[in-house]
């Protein structure tokens, strides 16, 4: 690892360099469907160009493709790929021969804070929702352009909404350099605006001390812990008051969004990241919905089979293409999330499509005896019911499930269970068997994140 006056001067000459490039990022949000669609066909050209030149496995992939006539629409050709294709060859499969596996994984395994992989690299590991390791190693211009995503639709909100105060972020996420949404924040942090981190995994106290004392205009956090935050300031404990309000790093359920905004009775607009794809989507303040940055990726949404679903159906999963990161060609690479693409233009004017709130990962419906799969909506249902159950989280067995719940020592935890246990019968179940525990809250992983579904 580079020494840390190494380390600085980098990321000040990172920093610099993404902040030239900003004015023309931002001029891409007002572009037309047909200028989107012209780059995007460019940037496939030239990541398979990339792809085919460097990298053995897809070389041998891409044989046969045209790829100088090649567009999205003939991208359904190609098979996709997966992160267990990625794991299994992913010395084959990056461009750069310097960039191992074992190389990137004694480097994030060394990591305590942000650091440069052979001094312009960045690498980052998710366990994802199923628990399946990956690493995603970025470039030095596609580690910018994740940064650059997030600022200019700050700036460009801003700028609509005629806001004259600099943003105050306050930020509740993970703390560690390992995951994508701690790594790329401390690359390109600044004095101006300041940053203000509260790591997820501190004391919930402290957190809202924390943010008490700094008051900023932004808050950025997890689902889970915004429903958390959202009781603490139902309660008086937490009395911020921001002008905007983002979700990141997992689904944003319906009650946990309606929490939020009768929290801060503030705009909230809800963020799709993952570390394959970096900011996938924005939420946008004037509707509903998530705009794809649709600049820098292709996005297919697709049925379990990997047949494409139209606008308004819900995805099982989506194949993702992203155009800017050459470094390790991810291209159809397949996402779990639920994703359904929203047909009507947005009244904000951007011609980048909207997706709705994701609801969940296909990792995360539970398969019983007889071919039964519950999916998670179902407990949502039931679950989403009581205003007093603030968190929760749902362990399959063989039988049913086991659901803790977060709440007042006098919740109704065994009528609850027996709701449950309704609605697995309902659906074909047999004899479903569901216990319910109260408890006081939750522990969260390295990186902050909360499973709420666990299957078995």
């Amino acid at each position: 690892m580079p020494r840390m006056g190494d380390y600085e001067a980098t990321r000040q000459r990172h920093l610099a360099e993404a902040m030239q490039r900003l004015p023309e990022r931002l001029e891409r949000l007002t572009w037309s469907a047909a200028q989107l669609r012209d780059w995007r066909t460019a940037r496939l050209r030239a990541l398979l160009a990339i792809a085919r030149e460097r990298s053995p496995w897809h070389r041998a992939r891409l044989a046969g493709v045209d790829i100088e006539r090649i567009d999205e629409d003939g991208l359904g050709a190609l098979p996709p790929m997966t992160k267990a294709d990625l794991m299994a060859n992913f010395d084959a499969i990056v461009t750069d021969p310097r960039v191992t596996l074992a190389r990137a994984d004694a480097h994030v395994a060394a990591l305590t804070t942000d650091a440069y992989l052979l001094d312009e690299l960045h690498a980052v590991a998710s366990g994802g929702s199923s628990g399946v390791r990956g690493v995603f190693v970025w470039g030095w211009d596609a580690w910018a352009e994740v940064f650059l995503v997030s600022l200019r639709r700050q700036m460009h909100d801003a700028a609509s909404s005629g806001a004259t105060e600099p943003p105050v972020p306050m930020i509740v996420a993970a703390d560690n350099a390992s995951h994508f949404t701690s790594a790329n924040p401390q690359t390109f942090r600044s004095d101006f605006p300041p940053v203000h981190r509260f790591p997820v995994t501190l004391p919930l106290s402290e957190i809202v001390a924390g943010l008490n004392r700094v008051n900023g205009s932004h808050l950025f956090a997890y689902a889970s812990m915004l429903g958390t935050l959202a009781a603490e300031a139902r309660e008086g404990r937490l009395r911020i008051t921001p002008r905007r309000v983002i979700s990141t790093a997992e689904p944003l359920l319906p009650a946990l969004r309606a929490a939020a905004e009768d929290a801060w009775r503030a705009p909230l607009a809800n963020m799709w990241g993952t570390s394959e794809g970096g900011i996938i989507a924005l939420g946008c303040y004037r509707a509903g919905g998530m705009h794809l940055n649709e600049d820098l990726l292709i996005v297919e949404p697709v049925d379990e089979r990997g047949a494409p679903v139209p606008p308004g159906v819900r995805a099982a999963k989506v194949y993702l293409t992203n155009l800017f990161n050459s470094v390790q060609p991810l291209i159809r690479y397949e996402l779990t999330d639920e994703v359904t693409m929203l047909a009507e233009p947005c009244p904000c004017g951007s011609a980048h499509r909207r997706v709705a709130d994701i609801q969940g990962r296909l990792d995360d419906v539970f398969r019983y005896a007889d071919g039964v799969a519950v999916h998670p909506h179902i407990f949502r249902s039931v679950l989403g019911r009581d205003p007093r159950v603030r968190e929760y989280q749902v362990r399959q067995t063989p039988a049913g499930a086991e659901l803790s719940l977060c709440g007042p020592p006098d919740l109704a935890a065994a009528a609850i269970a027996e709701q449950v246990a309704a609605e697995l019968a309902r659906v074909g179940v047999h004899r479903p068997q569901v216990t319910a525990a109260i408890v006081g809250g939750f522990e969260r992983s390295g990186v902050g994140k909360f499973k709420r579904f666990v299957p078995l």
